[in-house]
């Protein structure tokens, strides 16, 4: 928005220096993420106050596990202060008409709207249950195919192959940097691989209605990924800032993602796709991370607030359609392996225990209590260590997501 008013003031012949400082993407990244700390953090005190008022409050269930009764009374739904501190920066310092930012305002109101009818039937409808499966699923279904809808027929999401694959430093060198023509395509990047795109296309032979069985197949491939990282990031939101810390350093890693996929130098140099205009999304994911940090204020140990499933589900969504804008999403497993290690220790228990109940009549277990970060605090481990170990392997996953650039 301050962008468009400064782009005015200029036609009106009024000094362009605030302008030129506004053409920067480090600049609008650096003032997106200061406002977005300001408002978590300065605003977050008024609606925790509010939502304890409300008796806006956690049920914890009794799960046996240190320190938990501390737990019971702590409001909740804390989601909708993380998703005012994305979406105000994101309207003050994006460009709202870049393709790539509407996506994202559309899938973090989308994801925060489904979280916050769960919460809310959960607390003042004193359902535990809270929403129904079948609902949640019509809703990520639906923003699925929204998103793919974009990605496949939008004329302007685009990418550009580096059509030289040898000696990229001495083009870069040279400033020789030569991309192919700019092309409508679903390719993605595969890791470690040394011709490493994929393209979604080839899964399917030309056929009738073509597009629309790669709509189909593309949509449910974004369904899958949207439903297991949202679900992922919810399963992790378990302990005191483990889930948003977690996705503070997430949301950096995809920040340098897309700076690198969306600069032309860099992209030429480490040989991935060009992708156009995807360089905006490094403003909102700043903004994105500033609200995480922002809220982990009230959210480390011990707890003033959780984000309830608004801020999980949103959460796990931004990352989840991100990763896909930017041909990352095969690298999920890898930066995102925290989140996939807490669902992976969950299915893992739940299947065992259902095999073995099948096999000898009764049911064992493998972990003390799954997800993952339960098991370490039946191990008599404090919630405050398994937090901050986990981020240090969030940060090595997230360093190994680097390397994957050039390791192939």
């Amino acid at each position: 928005m301050l962008h468009y008013l400064f782009d005015y003031l200029q036609v009106l012949g009024i000094d362009a220096t605030v302008h030129n400082l506004f053409s920067y993407i480090s600049v609008r990244s650096a003032l997106a993420m200061i406002t977005s700390l300001f408002v978590t953090i300065y605003f977050g005190k008024s609606i925790i106050a509010f939502l304890s008022k409300k008796l806006v409050k956690d049920d914890v269930r009794d799960l046996g596990l240190e320190g938990q009764k501390e737990k019971y009374g702590t409001p909740t739904m804390g989601g909708v202060i993380i998703l005012i501190g994305i979406l105000i920066p994101t309207f003050l310092f994006c460009r709202l008409n870049n393709i790539y930012i509407i996506i994202m305002i559309i899938t973090a109101v989308w994801m925060a709207v489904i979280g916050f009818i769960d919460d809310y039937i959960k607390v003042f409808k004193n359902n535990k249950n809270g929403l129904a499966g079948k609902f949640k699923i019509l809703g990520q279904v639906l923003l699925g195919l929204i998103v793919a809808g974009f990605m496949l027929f939008h004329p302007s999401i685009i990418i550009q192959e580096n059509i030289h694959h040898q000696d990229s430093y001495v083009e870069y060198q040279d400033n020789n940097i030569h991309f192919g023509d700019p092309e409508k395509s679903l390719q993605t990047t595969i890791p470690f691989v040394k011709n490493n795109q994929f393209d979604y296309a080839d899964l399917i032979t030309p056929v009738s209605n073509y597009e629309w069985l790669l709509f189909l197949l593309f949509g449910f491939i974004i369904v899958f990924i949207i439903t297991g990282v949202s679900n992922s990031a919810n399963l992790t939101d378990g302990i005191d800032g483990l889930a948003t810390g977690s996705c503070a350093i997430i949301g950096a890693t995809l920040g340098v993602f897309c700076y690198v996929s969306g600069n032309m130098i860099f992209a030429n140099y480490l040989d991935v796709m060009y992708i156009p205009n995807i360089a905006e999304l490094v403003v909102f994911l700043s903004a994105f991370v500033g609200a995480c940090v922002g809220f982990l204020w009230y959210n480390s140990f011990p707890a003033q607030i959780f984000m309830g499933d608004t801020g999980s589900l949103a959460l796990g969504g931004i990352i989840g359609v991100v990763a896909i804008l930017i041909r990352k999403e095969l690298l999920l497993p890898i930066f995102c392996g925290l989140f996939f290690m807490e669902s992976l220790s969950v299915i893992i228990q739940v299947g065992y225990f259902k095999y073995t109940k099948k096999k000898y009549g009764f049911g064992k277990r493998i972990f003390l209590m799954s997800p993952l970060h339960h098991h370490y605090q039946k191990k008599g481990i404090h919630e405050s260590k398994i937090v901050t170990r986990f981020w240090i392997v969030c940060v090595f996953l997230c360093l190994l997501a680097f390397v994957t650039l050039k390791l192939r």
